[in-house]
């Protein structure tokens, strides 16, 4: 178990949970909490005793996305270089989790939140919240790929609505616009969350994974990874590579193809 206080990490059957855990503030995020979570990806991808994660927030908020207070009184240089290039390269992390992503919107999740949302393979929203972007109405655009892989997953229409005309969706309305897979009651988001993980963790495990960066690809989420990952499987399971490791060893040149 990993527990930093705002976010934590613990593993159960198989199933990870990672909590964010800073209600006070509706969940929002800081800069050191963005660092946290890259690290949190980094332990989650190499832990073999984690086969599904399942993602929420604690409180009111599923989250709120990014602390105002944590960038607003950074430089233009630095908010991009590091405020908008860290948020990103932490939510790739986290959408290219090797382990399927279920992302459990038990409060409203707006801003980074639904950015944050995006990254998961599957959400299941509580009939309570709202989703949106409320980002343009202040003066700054959804800037953790609120207009790309929000794009990809949920299609430029829904993303306008919300990021361009300031729309706040029901979680009803999200699930009618495509912006999340399921709705069930107050509270039982949770418990929706372990049963879809369970049914995940019945099926095959090398295929669900490979599966879900195929899709991955399609969406153009990380083709480059997938093409060498792919061809590395396929090279590290060949007689070559047993061959070239051995005449390494023994100092010799190698026979291919015998």
């Amino acid at each position: 178990m990993s527990d930093s206080g705002r976010l934590v990490l613990s593993v159960e059957g198989g199933v990870g949970h990672l909590v964010i855990n800073r209600p006070e503030r509706l969940n929002a995020l800081d800069a050191g909490m963005i660092d946290e979570l890259g690290s949190l990806c980094g332990e989650i991808e190499r832990r073999r005793d984690i086969s599904v994660v399942i993602l929420s927030g604690e409180g009111r908020a599923f989250c709120a996305g990014g602390d105002i207070d944590a960038w607003s009184g950074e430089t233009p240089k630095d908010f991009g270089h590091g405020w908008i290039r860290d948020g990103h390269r932490v939510f790739d992390a986290l959408a290219r989790l090797r382990q399927p992503l279920i992302a459990v919107m038990n409060g409203h999740a707006l801003g980074g939140g639904l950015e944050l949302a995006a990254c998961a393979d599957y959400r299941i929203a509580e009939t309570h919240i709202k989703i949106g972007q409320p980002e343009t109405g202040l003066g700054i655009i959804p800037g953790w790929s609120g207009t790309q892989r929000a794009v990809r997953r949920f299609g430029a229409q829904a993303v306008r609505r919300m990021a361009m005309f300031g729309i706040i969706y029901t979680a009803a309305e999200a699930l009618r616009e495509g912006l999340v897979d399921q709705v069930v009651e107050t509270g039982a988001g949770i418990g929706e969350g372990q049963k879809c993980a369970q049914a995940l963790m019945q099926r095959g495990p090398d295929a669900t994974e490979l599966t879900k960066m195929l899709i991955n690809a399609a969406e153009g989420e990380e083709v480059e990874r997938v093409l060498e990952a792919f061809a590395g499987r396929i090279a590290a399971g060949s007689g070559d590579l047993k061959e070239g490791l051995a005449a390494f060893r023994d100092k010799r040149k190698p026979e291919f193809g015998k």
